[in-house]
């Protein structure tokens, strides 16, 4: 009994808190999301104007790179590899090792560091336009889209209308040739992981031998699928943490896709045959209220609100707008690039503190990088005691110590090696090689012997010091140090 009498009371909590959400106010609310919390399925118009043609041309140049990257070769190398297996990595032709981590790290942090510069002056613009997730879907899925359903009202009415066998065709040959575009980029995306030649090999063999390289490409596949079939702007605005980072970034100065409120304000329909000068002294802006900005949005929100996380500066919302003042011949530029001092005092965009500090830190990350690159030796080794052996002594009293020698070589030639004791006379002789040869981009690893006499020894640590040469031209490649156990004196 007490149970029933509290349920209508925790019912009419929940109808107070919902009276208390003005639905109007973008604040108090998801724009992809009703009052029930279900998911509104955005409808964009498709775009078009002179920002539109820019990201097109744009977007060519990046898939294009995107899709041509594993198979383009640079001396014989992939542009961009990341083979995780077999932990080599190639990035414009040069082979990068496990050993480069440090190099590694500081490429990222000028990476970071670049986008937090490039944010900083013009916001969320690498979304918008260079982030892969959202020109694949603008400029690839999002066409097909509108080719195969048409625009953002044909595509309401088609999915409000019932099953029929034209709906059928339609919507099976849509996620048809999603899946299909999602194939291609698994498998793109598969090359620059393993390379393209392991790619090809996968492809024209047995599938039953490459059961995990199988696996993963279907894996890529499905994922890509869901993102661009069902999660779309869900990706920016919920999966990705870059839109909420960039609250961290902005300041007054940033420039953003912004609305001139105080040219667009208040706004009000534009009745038949009314100028602009009844329209000012009606109180009236230059804004028609044709929400045009917000058809075309592709996460849903409406730009005139101000600066929100769902913006990915598409500049989408820019050229409907400039098409609608066109129209009524009033300027463009209602809705804009421009930063909030550019619009509140009119200020010019101006080269901040916090950005002088920011590319400071940028140019010595780069002169680092730029450094460790160019002064990186040609191989990497590692000359250690094989573990588990102790040092022996010969009948002729000349103690001997077994040592692991691996060497990594990060050029593409062959080189040979010859190694010198430099700090000893004592004999050094590599196991089971003539002439020791590293292959271009391979490790090799031997074993190595060194003898010394008993009366050259210090007691039970002597130091080495064995140098690592070009057999061919005599130039000393690493100096290894390393230490020769022996018996007490």
């Amino acid at each position: 009994m007490m149970a029933t009498e509290e349920q209508p009371q925790a019912g009419h909590e929940s109808q107070e808190i919902s009276q208390d959400i003005d639905w109007k106010d973008y604040r108090d609310h998801l724009a992809t999301a009703d009052k029930e919390g279900r998911r509104k399925w955005v409808y964009a118009k498709k775009p078009g104007g002179k920002w539109h043609r820019r990201r097109t041309w744009v977007s060519i140049i990046l898939i294009t790179i995107m899709f041509a990257g594993p198979w383009v070769r640079i001396t014989g190398n992939p542009l961009l590899m990341i083979n995780i297996v077999e932990r080599r990595f190639s990035i414009l032709g040069q082979i990068f090792w496990p050993q480069d981590a440090v190099i590694f790290a500081v490429a990222m942090l000028i990476f970071i560091t670049g986008i937090i510069i490039f944010t900083t002056a013009f916001g969320r613009l690498w979304c918008g336009w260079t982030c892969p997730q959202t020109v694949m879907m603008e400029m690839v899925f999002r066409k097909l889209e509108y080719l195969l359903e048409g625009d953002a009202h044909e595509q309401r009415v088609l999915n409000a209308s019932p099953w029929t066998a034209g709906k059928v065709l339609r919507k099976g040959l849509k996620h048809a040739c999603f899946l299909g575009i999602s194939f291609i980029i698994g498998n793109t995306l598969l090359a620059y992981i393993i390379g393209s030649d392991q790619l090809l090999a996968i492809q024209f063999d047995d599938p039953k031998n490459h059961i995990t390289g199988l696996t993963f490409m279907m894996l890529f596949t499905l994922v890509f699928y869901a993102i661009f079939a069902r999660f779309r702007e869900q990706a920016c605005t919920f999966i990705c943490p870059y839109g909420r980072l960039q609250s961290a970034m902005l300041d007054e100065n940033s420039m953003v896709v912004s609305y001139d409120r105080k040219r667009g304000e208040t706004r009000a329909p534009l009745h038949r045959g009314q100028s602009h000068e009844q329209r000012r002294a009606a109180g009236a802006g230059d804004c028609i209220s044709c929400h045009q900005c917000v058809a075309v949005c592709p996460t849903g929100i409406d730009i005139r609100n101000g600066l929100q996380m769902e913006c990915v500066n598409c500049t989408a919302c820019i050229d409907a707008c400039d098409a609608i003042m066109d129209k009524i011949k009033r300027p463009r530029g209602l809705i804009r690039f421009a930063s909030h001092d550019n619009i509140e005092k009119g200020e010019r965009q101006r080269f901040t503190p916090r950005m002088i500090a920011y590319s400071v830190v940028l140019t010595a990350l780069v002169s680092l990088f730029l450094v460790l690159v160019y002064t990186r030796s040609d191989v990497e080794t590692a000359f250690l005691r094989a573990p588990g052996t102790l040092y022996q002594q010969a009948a002729d009293g000349r103690i001997s110590n077994l040592y692991t020698l691996k060497i990594v070589n990060k050029t593409l030639k062959d080189i040979p090696i010859e190694l010198r004791l430099m700090n000893s006379r004592a004999s050094l002789k590599v196991m089971g090689f003539g002439d020791l040869v590293v292959p271009a981009a391979k490790v090799a690893q031997t074993s190595v012997l060194i003898e010394i006499e008993r009366d050259s020894l210090n007691g039970l640590g002597t130091k080495l010091q064995v140098g690592l040469y070009h057999k061919t031209t005599g130039r000393l490649l690493e100096r290894m140090n390393t230490v020769f156990a022996g018996p007490r004196w």
